[in-house]
């Protein structure tokens, strides 16, 4: 059922969850965060939190974490994966900044115990803040070493009952194959996770797909480069790709 916003504008879902890679901070740059970018992609979550819709954020860490990756060459899997969890940790901070200096109160709950800079995840804070109206950003993943910034938005998207669950890439959908190098690659509108994982299609990885299947959770994967592309997946058009349980 769609609702009125209160600036009138009609939303479908009362209730998201947004991954969005720390790529996608980067813009053209090499790594790091590029403001520009950050403050265009502030504007598109400005407009959506102003319809009323509730909004939690999955972060990932990819931007901070690759220009020490080399590094990270043989040293154990565990450790590696606690120092991405902080890249994220870094990522949600600036986020949250720039969100509450263009007038959207945000806070940042985080997987890993870090008082000074955050608070700590827990479900009841989680729903309690969005219930507030705050857009609520979670940093340092699931706070377990082996899991991916794809299962943590499983997995916060299942525990707040998010009605949605939208994965923020470069391109505007998921294809056949890379549609960068394959003039012929072809968009899917509607993907079952059984034919994202049959045909490794790089969705997401198998365990974040397994949740969402197992939850009956619907994901959108789009391009958040496509200028109104969040807004317009709230108000239900049909924006990159849906994917959903094939039963």
């Amino acid at each position: 059922m769609g609702r009125s916003a209160p600036d009138g504008v009609k939303t479908v879902y009362r209730r998201i969850l947004l991954k969005l890679s720390g790529e996608a901070l980067m813009g053209e740059d090499s790594y790091g965060i590029n403001r520009q970018v950050l403050e265009r992609i502030v504007g598109e979550i400005k407009d959506v939190a102003g319809t009323g819709v509730e909004l939690a954020i999955v972060i990932g860490g990819g931007n901070i974490f690759r220009g020490v990756a080399p590094g990270t060459r043989g040293m154990d899997r565990a450790t590696a994966d606690y120092m991405g969890m902080l890249a994220t940790v870094m990522n949600a901070l600036a986020l949250q900044d720039a969100l509450t200096q263009s007038g959207v109160p945000a806070v940042v709950l985080t997987g890993l115990a870090m008082d000074t800079v955050a608070e700590p995840y827990s479900r009841r804070a989680a729903l309690d803040h969005l219930a507030a109206g705050r857009v609520v950003i979670f940093g340092a993943g699931t706070g377990n070493p082996f899991f991916t910034t794809d299962t943590a938005a499983s997995l916060r998207g299942a525990e707040i009952g998010a009605d949605l669950v939208l994965k923020a890439t470069k391109v505007d959908g998921v294809y056949t194959k890379d549609p960068v190098r394959h003039a012929d690659a072809r968009r899917y509108e509607v993907l079952t996770y059984d034919e994202a994982l049959q045909n490794r299609l790089g969705v997401m990885d198998a365990t974040a797909i397994a949740l969402c299947r197992e939850q009956n959770m619907l994901l959108r994967v789009f391009s958040i480069n496509s200028h109104g592309s969040l807004m317009r997946i709230v108000r239900g058009e049909n924006e990159g790709t849906l994917v959903k349980r094939g039963d």
